[in-house]
């Protein structure tokens, strides 16, 4: 098991949060199993978001697919986002 963790500031969590769900059936063709938002406790503008996959490769694939990159545009990412993948 994989799981992708990307931290990011967002301009408005409610308007990132509608463009996340949306994008939900990219993450199931990457093979996402299983998918948790945090958001931080003294900015609740910056997200913590952890996806599980199955592979590391399902999860660098959905880091490179650029309908994710095009997603966090729309969604209003106000910086680039950090990303790591950790395998167990």
């Amino acid at each position: 098991m994989a799981t992708m963790v990307i931290r990011h500031p967002v301009v408005d969590y409610g308007s990132w949060r509608a463009v996340y769900d949306e994008v939900a059936p990219l993450r199931d063709r990457h093979g996402c199993t299983a998918e948790r938002v945090l958001r931080d406790a003294d900015d609740p503008e910056t997200v913590l978001v952890l996806h599980d996959f199955p592979t590391l490769d399902g999860a660098r694939s959905f880091a490179a697919d650029p309908g994710l990159k095009a997603a966090m545009q729309r969604a209003g990412v106000a910086g680039p986002p950090r990303i790591e993948f950790y395998a167990e």
